[in-house]
């Protein structure tokens, strides 16, 4: 079974220089990149971005770059349509597509190196199983909670309660979970992403597998790297 780790990071970002940002004596980009290659299931090593800046930090990390064309890299560029790209390069370069694709994403140092181990454990183990990916608990914003604006101006409910009484006590609401969004263990489907799967992130299939950690977050704003320095104190990525 070929399985590839895919570095996927922009150049062209609304924080400038985004994910070459030193963190704790490393680039940004350096955590998640580093982590995967202690992975020892990981065989095959790509990085996709519209930066040579970028391109050539990973290369150095032993990744091959592939060069994102820039219409793939615009602020309303889709994730799928990079991955497909690479994907593409990746067929043309090895003359076939690997099985398992291990999407790393450049914003984040919140991974370990076990846990990319535990999400291609679960996809050699279950077949049916599309995609595993961290996710954790999240009660205050859950979507019971959440409202949208009408067009008078007022907030209403996205979602129509009929009769039933929604609790104002988060621990009395269903489980809520949202993705870290620090990797994606694909399962490909003869060298594509899934061609169905839930809605916004249809290309992890219909059966994505959660591995419950207990936070996630990436960088959006300067501020955020307080706080994966932090977050850094008390994990080691290579356990």
């Amino acid at each position: 079974m070929r399985i590839a780790a895919l570095m996927t990071a922009k150049g062209n970002n609304t924080l400038s220089r985004k994910n070459l940002l030193p963190v704790s004596g490393h680039p940004l980009m350096w955590y998640p990149a580093s982590a995967a290659r202690h992975c020892k299931s990981i065989t095959e090593f790509y990085a996709s971005s519209d930066s040579d800046e970028i391109l050539n930090l990973c290369q150095d990390l032993g990744y091959e770059p592939i060069h994102r064309p820039d219409y793939l890299a615009l602020p309303t560029s889709l994730h799928a349509d990079a991955i497909n790209h690479a994907l593409g390069v990746i067929k043309e370069k090895t003359g076939g597509y690997p099985n398992l694709l291990i999407v790393l994403l450049g914003n984040t140092v919140f991974l370990k190196t076990k846990w990319l181990s535990e999400a291609i454990e679960i996809l050699q183990q279950y077949p049916d199983i599309t995609a595993v990916t961290p996710a954790y608990k999240e009660q205050d914003n859950h979507p019971f909670r959440a409202r949208k604006m009408d067009k008078s101006g007022c907030l209403i409910p996205y979602f129509d309660f009929a009769e039933a009484t929604v609790s104002t006590n988060r621990q009395d609401l269903p489980d809520n979970y949202f993705f870290s969004h620090n990797f994606w263990a694909l399962r490909l489907e003869n060298g594509h992403l899934p061609s169905e799967g839930h809605q916004p992130w249809t290309f992890m299939g219909k059966k994505v597998h959660p591995l419950i950690i207990e936070e996630g977050f990436d960088v959006h704003t300067a501020e955020d790297i307080a706080k994966c320095e932090q977050w850094l104190e008390h994990n080691n990525i290579f356990e």
